[in-house]
Protein backbone atom coordinates (compact mmCIF):
# COMPACT_ATOMS: atom_id res chain seq x y z
CA UNK A 1 0.00 0.00 0.00
CA UNK A 2 1.56 3.66 -0.79
CA UNK A 3 2.73 5.66 2.06
CA UNK A 4 -0.21 8.57 1.08
CA UNK A 5 -2.89 6.31 1.45
CA UNK A 6 -1.51 5.03 4.78
CA UNK A 7 -1.35 8.03 6.30
CA UNK A 8 -4.62 9.16 4.71
CA UNK A 9 -6.05 5.77 6.45
CA UNK A 10 -3.97 7.34 9.61
CA UNK A 11 -5.76 11.00 9.32
CA UNK A 12 -8.98 10.04 9.05
CA UNK A 13 -8.71 6.90 12.38
CA UNK A 14 -6.97 10.02 14.02
CA UNK A 15 -10.25 12.88 13.11
CA UNK A 16 -13.01 10.48 13.93
CA UNK A 17 -10.82 9.40 17.44
CA UNK A 18 -9.83 13.01 18.45
CA UNK A 19 -13.52 14.60 17.60
CA UNK A 20 -15.09 11.72 19.76
CA UNK A 21 -14.04 13.99 22.85
CA UNK A 22 -15.33 17.33 21.55
CA UNK A 23 -19.44 16.41 22.77
CA UNK A 24 -17.64 16.16 26.15
CA UNK A 25 -16.11 19.01 26.61
CA UNK A 26 -19.15 21.08 24.94
CA UNK A 27 -21.43 19.22 27.78
CA UNK A 28 -19.00 20.25 30.55
CA UNK A 29 -18.93 23.10 28.98
CA UNK A 30 -22.59 24.17 28.73
CA UNK A 31 -23.33 22.67 31.93
CA UNK A 32 -20.64 23.86 34.23
CA UNK A 33 -20.24 20.85 35.66
CA UNK A 34 -17.60 17.59 35.29
CA UNK A 35 -19.15 15.36 38.22
CA UNK A 36 -19.79 12.73 35.77
CA UNK A 37 -16.29 12.82 34.82
CA UNK A 38 -13.44 10.60 36.10
CA UNK A 39 -10.67 12.14 37.19
CA UNK A 40 -8.36 9.04 37.23
CA UNK A 41 -9.57 7.74 34.00
CA UNK A 42 -8.77 11.14 32.25
CA UNK A 43 -5.38 11.69 33.95
CA UNK A 44 -4.35 8.22 32.93
CA UNK A 45 -5.80 8.81 29.88
CA UNK A 46 -3.77 11.90 28.91
CA UNK A 47 -0.33 10.42 30.29
CA UNK A 48 -1.13 7.63 27.83
CA UNK A 49 -1.84 10.62 25.36
CA UNK A 50 1.64 11.89 25.99
CA UNK A 51 3.08 8.90 25.27
CA UNK A 52 1.68 7.99 22.11
CA UNK A 53 2.53 11.53 21.11
CA UNK A 54 5.99 10.86 21.68
CA UNK A 55 6.17 7.67 19.82
CA UNK A 56 4.59 9.55 16.70
CA UNK A 57 7.56 12.30 16.93
CA UNK A 58 10.02 9.37 17.48
CA UNK A 59 8.68 7.27 15.10
CA UNK A 60 8.14 10.55 12.93
CA UNK A 61 4.32 9.43 12.17
CA UNK A 62 2.65 12.73 11.17
CA UNK A 63 -0.97 11.30 11.59
CA UNK A 64 0.07 10.11 14.97
CA UNK A 65 1.74 13.82 16.16
CA UNK A 66 -1.40 15.66 14.47
CA UNK A 67 -3.88 13.26 16.34
CA UNK A 68 -2.26 12.77 19.88
CA UNK A 69 -1.66 16.69 19.64
CA UNK A 70 -5.17 17.57 19.34
CA UNK A 71 -6.50 15.33 21.41
CA UNK A 72 -3.92 16.08 24.63
CA UNK A 73 -5.41 19.83 24.46
CA UNK A 74 -9.22 18.46 24.50
CA UNK A 75 -8.05 15.68 27.32
CA UNK A 76 -6.23 18.34 29.19
CA UNK A 77 -9.11 21.21 28.51
CA UNK A 78 -11.23 18.16 30.07
CA UNK A 79 -9.10 17.99 33.43
CA UNK A 80 -9.02 21.61 33.79
CA UNK A 81 -12.70 22.17 33.53
CA UNK A 82 -13.24 18.83 36.02
CA UNK A 83 -10.78 20.44 38.54
CA UNK A 84 -12.49 23.72 37.89
CA UNK A 85 -16.11 22.82 38.14
CA UNK A 86 -16.05 19.46 40.06
CA UNK A 87 -14.64 20.60 44.02
CA UNK A 88 -14.45 17.09 44.96
CA UNK A 89 -12.46 16.19 42.42
CA UNK A 90 -8.93 15.72 44.27
CA UNK A 91 -10.83 13.55 47.31
CA UNK A 92 -11.54 11.20 43.87
CA UNK A 93 -8.12 10.64 42.94
CA UNK A 94 -6.99 9.86 46.95
CA UNK A 95 -9.95 7.56 47.39
CA UNK A 96 -8.58 4.66 44.22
Amino acid sequence: MQRNMIDLIGYFAATCTTLSFLPQLIRVIRLRSARDISLGMFLVFSVGTVMWLVFGLLSHSKPMIAANAVTLALSISILILKLRFDRGAVKEITRV
